[in-house]
């Protein structure tokens, strides 16, 4: 199959596989006489393995290191555990930060006074003095 079919099967952009195919996450396929690409059953079965594994949001150094694992049976299932054991515990971070960004946007929308101009704003003055929420500006990752 083509590149193009492949991404419709798999509801992966084209750009994407390209792009997987660069990061060595799926092999390259092999060429047609025409020099067009042609995937393969395994290149599907490989290319939805990593949009499940990105739809849990395991970073791209993560999914090659479970496509490694994957492509040695024999190989000790414990870094496999680790890894979503790891990958458990940040999205866990992740909730509590933002229960914490909850929290503080609700107690900001409480200042509102519901004014008739903008020059009169409780959520606005809020975020201009230092009564607004302390917690660092996130880092931007």
């Amino acid at each position: 199959m083509q590149i193009g079919q492949l991404a419709k099967q798999t509801g992966i952009t084209v750009e994407t596989i390209r792009y997987y195919e660069r990061e060595g996450l799926i092999p390259p396929p092999l060429r047609a006489a025409n020099g067009y690409r042609e995937y393969s059953h395994t290149h599907v079965q490989r290319v939805n393995f990593i949009r499940r594994c990105r739809v849990l949001e395991l970073p791209l150094q993560e999914i090659k290191r479970l496509l490694a694992l994957q492509d040695n049976p024999q190989a000790p299932c414990q870094e496999v555990d680790s890894l979503i054991a790891k990958q458990r515990q940040q999205i866990s971070e992740r909730l509590t930060e933002l229960r914490l960004l909850e929290r503080d946007l609700k107690q900001l929308a409480e200042r509102c006074n519901r004014p008739d101009v903008v020059s009169n704003c409780g959520i606005l003055g809020a975020l201009e003095s230092n009564s607004s929420p302390r917690r660092p500006a996130p880092s931007g990752k």
